[in-house]
């Protein structure tokens, strides 16, 4: 099956041909008609298996049936994503594959000036991709009008969740027509996420091209067990014997990825640091660096790495285990994407051992354990506790059904 074969616009299906798509991928066959009818959807797909074209194409063709003309136009599509990545790369391929429309698109998220984003909303814009802090920061100053938006679209609902901006989504939901098509997607389903579909989808399509909570079959994954105190060692080893020339690192803090990031620096690596403390400038130079090569390794949190979308990444290690399991089926969703292989590694220690066991559970498979030698484990060393992230102590308070008055008037941006 080609594009032209799923009902898109001639336009449609040249845009996509010039960025080198000819054949769509699995989740594209089943959305792309389900969302051209007009109903709800609630999409199930990892990362790099062409999710994002398999909302924007239908979206960009039913929009494009109602172009308002020249002037001022009104928000008719609203695209809500968790980070500001996300939200960069989803604005760019709203760009890409609408450039033979009449559409006019728009980007907004924290962390950058809001003067030239306002400037833009009063030129008129049909779509809007935006992160949920930003956007209710615009309808406060009365620079955003939502009472018009016949397309919403929630993608990476389950970060938006883990990042605690459901208050927020309830927020924009109440500014809404409600009449209304929504296009919900999720690479994991939570509870939550299952009640937010209840309340939000309405007789939904439900679309899932790979079982629940798993991990790429693309991706060989890889345990090493190491001491706590010989993990960067044992990075640094691993990036030089075999020649990695481009990786991708994950740690549990702000703070843990900045000391990586030196640490790999004194080691004559060249590393660069993106987490949420970083100005947008500063994550979006070290991406670029990442992606041009000057950049050997990207060291990332969790929050950060939403959104990254990087053509053949080799390598993902997992430098520290994430708290959340779900957040390692993400982690390691950024390589082995469209087909191609890839490979993740986790450093694992003793105190990590109970968070290993919550993986291994989640994916429904032991992970194979490969000590390299000169790093085996000191058996005397006992485990220590690991902190909780903030984000992740609140998330878990709320989503046990506690302290909710505690944590309501709290507003996280990104």
């Amino acid at each position: 099956m080609s594009f032209d074969h799923l009902g898109l616009l001639a336009e449609l299906v040249r845009a996509v041909t010039e960025q080198g798509y000819n054949t769509p991928t699995p989740i594209q066959r089943q959305a792309i008609p389900a969302i051209l009818k007009g109903g709800d959807i609630m999409g199930g797909a990892q990362t790099g298996t062409g999710k994002t074209a398999g909302f924007t194409l239908p979206l960009l063709h039913l929009l494009h049936k109602k172009v308002c003309g020249k002037g001022r136009r009104p928000v008719r599509a609203l695209i809500l994503t968790p980070t500001r990545e996300l939200a960069a790369q989803v604005g760019e391929s709203v760009r890409l594959y609408g450039k033979y429309l009449p559409l006019k698109s728009a980007v907004i998220f924290g962390g950058v000036n809001i003067k030239p984003q306002m400037a833009k909303l009063r030129q008129g814009v049909d779509i809007l991709v935006a992160t949920p802090g930003r956007l209710l920061d615009h309808v406060n100053q009365k620079t955003l009008d939502l009472s018009q938006v016949e397309i919403l679209v929630l993608d990476e609902a389950d970060r938006m969740l883990d990042m605690g901006f459901i208050h927020d989504v309830r927020k924009i939901i109440k500014l809404l027509p409600k009449k209304r098509q929504n296009l919900l997607f999720s690479a994991t389903f939570s509870h939550a996420i299952k009640n937010l579909a209840d309340s939000l989808l309405n007789s939904p399509v439900m679309i899932e091209v790979a079982r629940r909570n798993t991990s790429s079959e693309q991706v060989e994954q890889l345990i090493h067990p190491v001491d706590r105190d010989r993990k960067s060692e044992l990075l640094s080893h691993l990036i030089t014997s075999e020649n990695w020339q481009q990786v991708l690192v994950f740690t549990r803090t702000k703070h843990g990825a900045n000391r990586l990031a030196k640490k790999l620096e004194k080691d004559r690596i060249s590393a660069a640091a993106i987490h949420g403390n970083k100005s947008q400038g500063a994550r979006t130079r070290a991406l670029a660096g990442f992606k041009d090569g000057s950049v050997r390794v990207l060291v990332a949190t969790d929050i950060a790495a939403r959104g990254l979308d990087i053509d053949q990444l080799p390598y993902v290690v997992n430098f520290e285990l994430p708290n959340v399991p779900e957040d390692y089926v993400h982690r390691i969703g950024r390589t082995g994407r469209a087909g191609h292989e890839g490979k993740a590694m986790s450093l694992v220690c003793v105190d990590e051992q109970k968070l290993l066991r919550d993986i291994e559970r989640l994916i429904r498979r032991d992970l194979p354990r490969v000590v390299i030698p000169g790093y085996e484990v000191n058996p005397s060393i006992k485990p220590e506790p690991i902190q909780k992230p903030r984000h992740a102590r609140v998330n878990r308070k709320r989503s046990s059904g506690h302290a909710k008055k505690r944590f309501s008037k709290m507003k996280p941006r990104t």
